[in-house]
């Protein structure tokens, strides 16, 4: 799915695909790649397919990696 990160103010700080891979213990975690190669792992999908616990930890890594809060997450096609 495509998509862009956008800051507060309305600044593209990036723009990749999201992602659920599987990881080194075989599980399925929601994944942001930048079309630049940054990865940032989210969480892990629940059983059921629900993504709030995964999506948080995801918007924790960007907050990491672009040292912004209150980034929205934009989908696009």
């Amino acid at each position: 799915m495509r998509c862009a990160i956008s800051s507060s103010a309305g600044q593209i700080l990036a723009r990749g695909r999201l992602l659920i891979q599987k990881d080194e213990n075989n599980e399925q975690r929601l994944t942001f790649v930048s079309d630049r190669g940054k990865l940032v792992s989210g969480g892990i999908v629940g059983e059921d397919g629900e993504l709030t616990a995964a999506s948080e930890e995801l918007f924790r890594g960007f907050f990491a990696a672009w040292g912004v809060s209150g980034v929205t997450l934009i989908i696009s096609k």
